[in-house]
């Protein structure tokens, strides 16, 4: 095995899922000095991303976390979820707040420390405090909506989870949390007005996005309010050109692209959109639109684009937060996808996970669940110089 030339083995290295990856730690020391380096981990993270391996769909359901295997789903049209072991137990469950490179943000409800980054290939976590709540208005009670999103700041090579507390008169309280300096800043209030009161931010091309409209008057307007996790500055991307007739818009995402659905309830059909080219107007392309006789004439209440297949032909969805669906965009074809899960829950809030290797910085604060043989404060072990070389200009980490 030594005789193997050290840029095949990283080579293969990189292709293997998470999960199993750390078990091939125990093969050898050189290939656990391999797999625990920071440039394999973002050269493993790299490929996972630009090759949509390992994906996972992400199902909380009461105070557990199940999640299925995309690809299997695909192949089978079988989503079978497993549950997750979480790294806290609480008997009102978890709440997903964002995911990002194989991170998933989540609130447990506790006192105190009670917002939590893991990662749950590698099954560590850390947790940061959820910080009080200022005066708005006349009262905290005036508040009217609680969102949250998570996300990569490329600029800054940060985790970032925003805060926003908004009044019904549109009053806001933001926050921001850097996972690198461990801590909590008041930034400007967000300048627009939160249609949706639980929807999180939806992560596309390194900001986070909502459904806004400029007025307390939520009805008059479908615009699309942005965060930038880099500059931390708020903008307005360009809305498609829907009807005006559309009655409940939401944003999304699907591949690396920011996508819309527009429900027509009085026309009983629903259009999908996406954004091919971010921030540019024109590059908005109506993917497809589905109707109720396409999906044997139940009510269109809301769809939910979850991801495309291998191909890109198909896209899987959830319809009314119950049914998984798949679209042949070619064909133009609807089907149902099965599913089995030990406990249904009464909503289908997925969230998309691949796995990774992704870990919290040593110094960051304490980081819990640590595997055995690593320590909490980052100990060096004895580097190899031809690898590290090899690594840092042999591939480079992009996102």
């Amino acid at each position: 095995m030594s005789d193997i030339p050290l840029e095949i083995v990283t080579e293969f290295l990189s292709r293997v899922p998470a999960r199993p990856l750390l078990r091939l730690r125990c093969v050898s020391k050189s290939w656990r000095e391999i797999i625990d380096s920071p440039d394999f981990i973002k050269l493993h993270l790299n490929r996972a991303l630009q090759t949509n391996s390992d994906r996972k769909l992400i199902l909380p359901s009461d105070c557990h976390l199940y999640v299925a295997d995309f690809d299997e789903l695909e192949q089978t049209n079988t989503a079978v979820y497993t549950a997750l072991d979480l790294p806290h137990k609480r008997a009102f469950g978890t709440i997903i707040l964002g995911s990002c490179h194989g991170l998933l943000c989540m609130d447990t409800c506790d006192d105190g420390d009670r917002m939590v980054l893991w990662n749950p290939a590698t099954q560590k976590y850390f947790r940061f405090p959820f910080p009080e709540v200022e005066y708005l208005g006349e009262s905290v009670i005036c508040i009217w909506c609680l969102v949250f999103g998570f996300g990569y700041d490329k600029v800054g090579d940060d985790y970032k989870v925003l805060r926003i507390f908004q009044s019904h008169e549109c009053e806001s309280e933001t926050r921001v949390y850097s996972l690198k300096s461990n801590s909590w800043k008041k930034i400007p209030c967000f300048p627009y007005c939160l249609k949706y009161k639980r929807s999180n931010g939806v992560l596309v091309a390194g900001a986070l996005h909502w459904v806004v409209s400029r007025t307390a008057q939520l009805y008059m307007e479908n615009l699309i309010g942005a965060f930038d996790l880099g500059t931390e500055e708020y903008r307005l991307v360009p809305e498609p050109n829907y009807s005006k007739g559309a009655v409940y818009v939401t944003v999304g995402v699907l591949g690396e692209s920011l996508c819309v659905v527009c429900n027509y309830y009085d026309s009983s059909y629903v259009d999908i959109w996406v954004m091919k080219s971010y921030g540019v107007k024109e590059s908005w392309t109506k993917l497809f639109t589905i109707t109720e006789s396409e999906v044997s004439g139940k009510h269109l209440e809301f769809v939910t684009p979850l991801a495309f297949s291998k191909s890109g032909r198909e896209v899987f969805m959830v319809l009314n937060g119950k049914q998984l669906l798949r679209y042949d965009i070619e064909q133009r074809k609807v089907r149902d996808s099965a599913f089995r899960i030990p406990s249904v829950p009464a909503i289908m809030m997925h969230q998309m996970w691949f796995g990774s290797l992704v870990r919290f910085n040593a110094g960051v604060g304490k980081v819990v669940g640590i595997t055995e043989g690593e320590s909490s404060g980052g100990t060096k072990r004895r580097s190899n110089k031809k690898r590290d070389k090899f690594l840092s200009e042999g591939f480079m980490f992009t996102l």
